[in-house]
């Protein structure tokens, strides 16, 4: 395949929150996850080191919580302070300690380095309780709210900036469903509310790719909005669990920006693409497994809803499927970064997440290792791209579709503070090598090329096993007209500096 780039058309700078994360008060997430105070990998507020350190070397941006489906049953006021009491999360039917509350988020975030992005009850709370919130962690001293906080231990404010009113509250499965009329006049009164106690904050509302509800949130409250939630999970196996394999992942990678393609048509419609950005604050190839809680029929022991959520620990599933899927996702948004300002990882701990924690440390799932890629390697500027001859792929989705694909999905990048040129390049064929040719006018400098792949498209990470890792060769230095190998299954960044 031969790349055509213009060095100096210029997509947009991608903002650094495109490749945030998010934590959920589920299964091993938070307690056992992140935060196990009884594990001898805990720092001395009860925090996993390991973990956190895996997060700083991919720096995460942003970290949303707590939230989720868990949030819509969720009061903040009584995870807060000394006196906390378990209560039974109606969500997830299952007892919270409460021992994690929101100085341990704020507390956690610190030691990260990263934005809190906080998740607010719109399920079976109030406008009155959400702007509450935004009174504990961001008033200085004015208030009870405020008091509150600083009798806690906490006398700076916490300053968080963003924040979500609602989840999924469009979906018959979330706490606190609302239709689309009444949505949009809560999420007006709530903004009206958070803005008077700070108008410095952020805010998101919960949304989807339907005209009718997006017109009704956006008309109601787009006033008082910067961001316009969104969510996709495109392997559905929440009840099932039943992985699609290799080739139907590549069939998902087929029109994969499509929920940003309508929901960016309908802000253009509107005239709001220039005040409101899209927040893609919860994604992942795969659903997580729960089966029987987001149902009519509820399960009756724990053996039909709850202990079959310990499948999402099997790390031998997590193959370079998954890793192809989240690096072909992670150009589509930075295709779209002038539209696209922050996304999220589901999560990122744990579950589905690019980090797995176990009694005696972590493995890095195959994810992972894209992010790091990712962050660390490309650059932060979208140039506008073309290619001659790309190489297609037959693939058969999950449905039975027979589907014709591009075998390649690259981003060309610049960076803004030095020079240079850096090229993220997927190669979803499962069993063949392609080539790329860089007609680029940049001789002279140096060619590097850092690939995440393993052995076979079914290599994955485990305690004691490590099939997949970023691994670096050199191929020299440039000329116009260079051609580079891309080994089968593959995600490569290619820096020319």
């Amino acid at each position: 395949m031969k790349l055509h780039t213009n060095l100096n058309r210029v997509i947009g700078i991608r903002s650094q929150m495109l490749y945030g994360h998010f934590i959920e008060h589920f299964h091993r997430q938070i307690y056992g996850g992140v935060y196990d105070p009884g594990s001898p990998l805990a720092d001395e507020d009860g925090f996993r080191t390991d973990v956190i350190e895996a997060m700083k070397k991919i720096k995460v941006p942003i970290l949303r919580w707590p939230g989720g489906c868990f949030v819509s049953s969720y009061h903040w006021k009584a995870a807060v302070g000394k006196e906390r009491q378990p209560f039974f999360d109606k969500a997830w039917r299952v007892e919270d300690p409460n021992t994690f509350g929101t100085d341990e988020y704020i507390r956690l975030c610190r030691k990260i380095g990263c934005e809190p992005y906080i998740c607010t009850n719109a399920g079976t709370g109030t406008a009155e309780e959400m702007s509450d919130w935004v009174e504990y962690c961001n008033l200085r001293e004015e208030g009870r709210y405020a008091r509150w906080r600083i009798a806690n231990g906490y006398e700076e404010p916490h300053k968080v900036r963003y924040w979500s009113i609602g989840n999924e509250n469009y979906g018959y499965w979330e706490i606190g469903a609302k239709p689309s009329g009444e949505w949009g006049r809560l999420v007006k009164e709530s903004a009206k509310m958070i803005k008077h106690v700070d108008p410095t904050t952020e805010l998101s509302a919960a949304a989807l790719t339907d005209i009718h509800w997006n017109l009704e949130l956006l008309e109601e409250s787009g006033d008082f909005l910067d961001w316009i939630s969104i969510h996709e999970y495109w392997d559905g196996i929440h009840q099932t669990n039943d992985y699609a394999d290799y080739e139907q992942v590549m069939a998902y990678t087929h029109d994969i920006g499509h929920s940003i393609r309508e929901v960016r048509g309908l802000l253009e419609a509107l005239k709001l693409e220039k005040k409101i950005r899209i927040a893609f604050d919860e994604w992942n190839l795969r659903g997580w497994y729960h089966p029987n809680v987001h149902t009519v029929r509820q399960g009756i022991t724990k053996e039909e809803y709850l202990y079959p959520r310990d499948k999402n620990d099997d790390n031998t599933e997590y193959t370079m499927a998954d890793a192809v899927f989240t690096a072909c996702f992670l150009n589509e948004l930075n295709r779209n970064c002038d539209i696209v300002g922050m996304a999220n990882f589901a999560p990122i701990v744990n579950t589905r997440g690019c980090i797995f924690t176990h009694s005696e440390g972590i493995v890095l799932r195959s994810t992972y290792h894209v992010f790091d890629l990712y962050v660390n390697y490309l650059g932060d500027v979208v140039l506008d791209t073309w290619s001659e001859e790309m190489p297609t792929l037959e693939v058969t989705s999950k449905k039975g579709e027979k589907l014709v694909i591009d075998a390649l999905d690259l981003v060309v990048t610049k960076w803004s503070d030095r020079p240079g040129i850096a090229l993220a390049v997927v190669n979803k064929d499962p069993d063949r090598t392609h080539s790329i040719t860089l007609p680029l006018e940049v001789s002279g400098s140096r060619v590097m090329k850092y690939t995440v792949r393993g052995n076979s498209i079914e290599s994955y990470n485990d305690v004691d096993h490590e099939e997949v890792r970023i691994e670096k060769t050199e191929p020299g230095m440039y000329e116009e007209g260079m051609e580079i190998m891309l080994e089968a299954h593959s995600i490569n960044v290619i820096q020319i500096v």
